[in-house]
């Protein structure tokens, strides 16, 4: 959990590090993208392997090698002098931060018995939130007192520590299993997964005529719809998309993904409105989402303890009545909002997101019989980065056109109501004034949507009911009905 923590934690601290790290390197806003797109991209094309990598082999040695690469990553782009290197670091690390997800969850599935289950995953769901939350106010505070190789040097340390302790104390047996990595699998799902993430990730930058986008959304879908078919018909697949024969998790993966397409309104277009429209500092735009993850994180595991007593459907059902409600009252944003209404309003978001987001997941995995956990864990981590992309794309694309066609009519309509030939300074004083009533109309839209898509999310909630595990699936054809046979007669 301390291993998961830190690298979460390390996802979000370079965000507001990336204006530093241009004029530091020296490297154009396009380029530098390529520390979020690169990891995000990894992450989709390493994720769905970690259920071969599970089930092949020990908890302790995937353990130590997803810490190595992740600490390894950390201490090369703490040390990094130009672009390149930092770029590595940060995709090594991903490589390492893309096994410890999966691993942590299938370790939870293993070690807890269903009855329980809610309680740890709680505690789990504290570190999933609580970790990203933070990230933007300590890193606010780092780049303001410190440079911001710091971000790795701080993390250093921790990493070094955990894998130690890890090294002496994770000891686990597990019997051989005769497994082989399908490269024809690896190299679909890749192309697949890596495609899609990189198209959508691309989109609300280069837009959605822009040959690389379409092209590689297609590539990316063509690869991936191969992919399953391939899966469906081998007797041990990479990924098994057999876990969608079980309705709890057919319906909690779902909810998962049209939930993540909303919360990415909240993580992307709030800093946006904070910082560009109201000038408020890096620094108080990271303290205004604090309240909230702390929210989060005292939440998380109470919703746990719930989760156990009560199951998910009630939790969901008012989770996502207040993120639909508080989505659509981020939707009425003026130039003149108060600090104090956007901490509220976001905090309150925050408890209806930690009522939802474990116990929708966990209550689908309960479903699956053992053998499928780890396939479970990686199918809702893999679609839900694919989900996040897409939730991205949509929003910074409804954005940018909506802001587009509205400082067109706002510009029009004020240069109607002109008696005079205005001096140049107050043309650029109307410029500026018509963009920022523009660009709050393109994020107040873009919020609307976001509502609309946490409105469904909430509607399918109301199908979820609590989940009982199902039984092994018994392999093979002819063979498989006298297994049967010879266990009804037992």
């Amino acid at each position: 959990m301390v291993g998961a923590f830190i690298a979460f934690l390390n996802n979000t601290l370079l965000n507001i590090a990336l204006p530093s790290i241009m004029k530091d390197l020296d490297v154009e806003a396009s380029t530098v993208q390529w520390l979020t797109t690169g990891f995000m991209l990894v992450n989709g094309i390493l994720i769905p392997t970690t259920a071969y990598l599970i089930q092949k082999y020990t908890v302790r040695r995937l353990f130590l090698v997803a810490m190595g690469l992740f600490t390894v990553g950390t201490i090369l782009a703490g040390f990094a002098h130009f672009f390149i290197m930092l770029l590595a670091g940060r995709m090594i690390q991903a490589s390492g931060s893309a096994i410890l997800m999966p691993l942590l969850m299938n370790v939870m599935l293993v070690s807890f018995p269903v009855e329980k289950r809610g309680t740890a995953m709680g505690v789990f769901g504290l570190i999933l939130m609580f970790a990203p939350a933070i990230g933007p106010t300590l890193s606010g505070w780092i780049i303001e007192h410190y440079d911001w190789r710091m971000l790795f040097h701080f993390v250093t340390p921790i990493a070094i520590i955990v894998l130690l302790i890890g090294f002496f104390m994770l000891k686990d047996k597990k019997e051989k299993m005769d497994m082989r990595l399908d490269f024809i699998a690896l190299l679909l799902s890749s192309m697949g997964f890596g495609g899609i993430l990189y198209g959508f990730s691309s989109a609300g930058k280069k837009g959605w005529d822009s040959p690389e986008v379409y092209g590689t959304i297609i590539v990316g879908v063509i690869s991936l719809t191969v992919f399953i078919i391939r899966q469906l018909k081998q007797e041990r697949p990479m990924l098994n998309f057999k876990v969608y024969q079980y309705p709890m998790f057919s319906l909690s993966s779902a909810i998962s993904m049209v939930l993540y397409m909303a919360l990415f309104s909240g993580m992307l277009l709030l800093p946006i409105y904070v910082q560009t429209l109201r000038g408020i500092t890096p620094m108080d735009a990271g303290l205004l989402l604090l309240p909230g993850a702390l929210l989060m994180s005292i939440m998380s595991p109470i919703t746990g303890k719930l989760f156990d007593k009560i199951g998910g459907r009630i939790l969901a059902i008012i989770g996502l009545s207040i993120v639909t409600v508080t989505t659509y009252g981020f939707s009425q944003l003026t130039l003149h909002t108060t600090y104090t209404h956007l901490i509220l309003l976001y905090s309150i978001r925050s408890l209806g997101i930690s009522m939802v987001m474990m116990p929708v997941s966990t209550n689908g995995l309960n479903q699956l019989p053992k053998s499928l956990y780890p396939h479970g864990t990686a199918m809702n981590n893999t679609l839900n980065q694919v989900a996040g992309a897409i939730g991205t794309a949509l929003l910074v694309t409804i954005m940018t056109n909506r802001t587009a066609s509205q400082a067109k009519e706002i510009g029009a309509e004020a240069m109607k109501h002109l008696t005079s030939k205005p001096t140049p300074a107050a043309l650029a004083e109307m410029k500026q004034q018509v963009m920022m009533k523009a660009m709050l109309n393109g994020i107040n839209y873009s919020f609307l949507v976001a509502t609309f898509i946490a409105a469904l999310a909430l509607f399918l909630a109301f199908f979820i009911k609590r989940a009982k595990q199902a039984e092994e699936p018994i392999e093979g054809n002819s063979r498989s009905k006298k297994v049967r046979t010879k266990l009804a007669e037992n």
